[in-house]
């Protein structure tokens, strides 16, 4: 971002997170409160587990209840950072996961659900220059990606369909232990919800603001 536009991708962002649910359609905003991901991929590797996971299907709501608390630009880097507050934030979609546990091998599949309060979090949005055609000029419109990081949260509730395999009794009892004791369970859940929220915002951005026409919006003065 040059310094005129990171300080339009502000404005812009912050219009658009605080809108009612019908986007801006003058400007081919749609809305994102509720977003739609189709898909997400994670594998990891710990002492006690490994594992592959895919979510399909994930919408996330609670984007109109947030509220932007802090942006700050990073000009050498090409990024902006922009820090919100969630008071409940949701997710759910369906699930597959494949791996080991504690020496138990694991293949299940399932609805999930997720919520979040209380939450705050920070995307990293970067923009950097590409050059053009034969290397002497810049692409007018490069594209974006977004990273999300996971600030704080002060209450968790996640409820997985099928997470025993249908064992009602051990079900219930892992659901009862994950809301109870999800402090140390939230240590795999944050690169999770980072990577669905970065994926995501990702493709929204480049939809929505990489041709986004920031000199008919901001006339110059």
């Amino acid at each position: 971002f040059g310094n005129v536009y990171t300080c339009k991708y502000k404005y812009v962002y912050v219009l658009i997170c605080n809108c009612d649910l019908l986007g801006f359609s003058e400007y081919s905003i749609g809305p994102f409160d509720p977003f739609f991901i189709p898909d997400i991929f994670q594998k990891r590797t710990f002492s006690f587990a490994n594992y592959k996971l895919i979510l399909m299907n994930v919408t996330e709501a609670g984007w109109t209840e947030s509220r932007v608390t802090k942006v700050r630009s990073d000009f050498p880097r090409h990024q902006i950072h922009i820090t919100q507050f969630f008071p409940d934030k949701r997710l759910d979609g369906w699930y597959e996961i494949e791996g080991t546990f504690f020496g138990q091998k694991v293949h299940n599949r399932g609805s999930w659900n997720l919520s979040l309060f209380d939450y705050v979090q920070t995307l990293t949005i970067t923009r950097k220059p590409v050059k053009g055609y034969g290397g002497d000029h810049d692409e007018e419109n490069p594209p974006l990606s977004v990273k999300c990081n996971i600030q704080t949260c002060q209450k968790l509730e996640l409820h997985i369909d099928h997470l025993a395999g249908g064992r009602t009794i051990v079900e219930n009892m892992l659901d009862w232990i994950i809301n109870n004791a999800w402090q140390p369970g939230f240590v795999i859940l944050r690169p999770l919800i980072n990577d669905l929220v970065g994926t995501a915002f990702t493709d929204i951005f480049n939809d929505y603001f990489r041709f986004f026409p920031f000199d008919t919006v901001f006339t110059k003065r």
